[in-house]
């Protein structure tokens, strides 16, 4: 019987793990990665209030968590990997083994780039998971989160390297506490620089990125780490020239995002985000695409403030919540102080009292709203705001000249509250003569 023989009923050998393997379940790649998955969802998950409705709002979220808190939590331990031959005494075992050092190089690296790079983009899906029965609209962007999970991947290469070259104990968290504090400050800059960073921030959910954006910042990131890796790992000269090749497509991508306005960078408005979607009644509650399946809870809200209004001369034409263009007779509610929990109103009765106050709230010149009866006009502005929509107990200041005309609008029966809130309407708020008193 041969060596490669197998008796009959046995079962054959298993082959060993080949040294990637064994180097990605071992270490500290493992347990970098568990700590990045847990950082996202427990971040993510202190501030789901803010982005359990939108996709944008999500991914606007999770792009500066990946740069601000995993890109140096991979550094760091990317750095402890890099050092760990050393401190075990086993370098000249691995220079004995029978592969070049470049190969040595990437194989003791992977883990160090591939356990962040997978823990970032499975702490995106999660997220993304939990945002799917509350969007409204579209869909995730995948490729701007899938550039996070790269830059992420890139950093953890980065702290490999240093971690093989400087043989300080306290490299390591000196080069997290760097990366957060660096790119925090950076990414406070008003320069086009900034959106070099992984961790630049942008928050506005209507804007989408230009195509282009997150596969230049992928090639940025990906390559600077993988020049940095081959100039450490490279030792003749001529070798080092294949750096050169990830160095120069690092350069291109940066100057194309360079390139890109201080202000907005690489986000552009999504005219379709924006397109108004409204609900049928009088007036009219309309709200961009965006947050299509907010508007019942808008409608059920703003529902007893319409029915007083409801056909009277100078009522608004609708409510027009969110960025979309006015017309004629709107009152526009960009930002009525209100958190939105899963499309439902946090607290209705608040929403209601500044969606009032913004219906009857005018743009005075200098000097209009002046003269003897300026004061009792904000009184009645006061009295009325609280009649249509009283706010919550214990909110908003109390306006003891507003009381007196507030009783009177609520002893009037309902046919002269009717007719008082016409002649309200028809007055100029800015002329305090034109205000008609309860």
């Amino acid at each position: 019987m041969t060596a490669t023989e197998v008796r009959p009923g046995t079962t054959p050998p298993r082959s060993a793990p080949g040294p990637l393997r064994t180097e990605l379940r071992r270490g500290l790649g493992p347990w970098t990665g568990a700590a990045i998955m847990v950082t996202i969802l427990v971040t993510m998950y202190s501030k789901a209030p803010e982005w359990q409705i939108r996709w944008q709002d999500a991914e606007n979220l999770l792009h500066p968590l990946a740069g601000l808190l995993c890109g140096p939590l991979a550094m760091a331990a990317g750095c402890l990997q890099g050092g760990r031959d050393r401190r075990l005494g086993a370098e000249e075992l691995w220079a004995s083994v029978p592969r070049s050092p470049l190969r040595r190089l990437l194989v003791a690296a992977a883990p160090s780039a591939l356990w962040p790079a997978a823990a970032v983009s499975a702490g995106d899906a999660v997220v993304l998971l939990a945002v799917w029965p509350y969007a409204s609209w579209g869909r995730p962007a995948i490729a701007p989160l899938l550039a996070d999970a790269v830059a992420v991947g890139a950093m953890g290469l980065v702290g490999h390297v240093v971690g093989r070259v400087v043989r300080w104990r306290l490299t390591a968290p000196l080069l997290a506490v760097a990366g957060y504090v660096g790119f925090a400050y950076a990414d406070f800059t008003a320069s086009s620089w900034r959106w070099l960073l992984p961790s630049a921030q942008f928050s506005a959910a209507e804007y989408r990125q230009v195509w282009w954006y997150a596969p230049a910042s992928a090639a940025w990131t990906a390559g600077l780490a993988l020049a940095f890796l081959l100039a450490y790992g490279l030792r003749s000269s001529r070798a080092r020239l294949l750096g050169l090749v990830p160095l120069v497509v690092a350069a291109c991508a940066a100057a194309a995002i360079l390139r890109l306005p201080a202000d907005n960078g690489p986000w552009r408005i999504d005219p379709a985000a924006v397109r108004p979607v409204c609900a049928d009644g009088a007036p009219r509650v309309c709200v961009i695409a965006l947050d299509a399946r907010l508007l019942p809870s808008l409608v059920e809200t703003l529902e007893p403030v319409n029915e007083r209004l409801r056909g009277l001369p100078g009522a608004p034409a609708r409510w027009a919540v969110g960025r979309m263009a006015e017309e004629p007779g709107d009152v526009p509610l960009w930002d009525v102080g209100q958190d939105v929990v899963r499309n439902r109103i946090g607290d209705p009765v608040l929403y209601r009292n500044h969606a009032v106050m913004q219906l009857f709230a005018e743009e005075c010149r200098e000097g209009e709203l002046a003269g003897p009866h300026a004061e009792r006009t904000m009184d009645i502005n006061h009295a009325v705001v609280e009649w249509l929509a009283p706010s919550p107990p214990g909110y908003g200041a109390d306006v003891p000249g507003a009381r007196a005309h507030l009783d009177r609008l609520r002893a009037k029966s309902p046919a002269e509250q009717r007719a008082y809130l016409v002649r309200y309407l028809a007055a100029n708020g800015c002329r305090p003569d034109e205000v008609p008193v309860p």
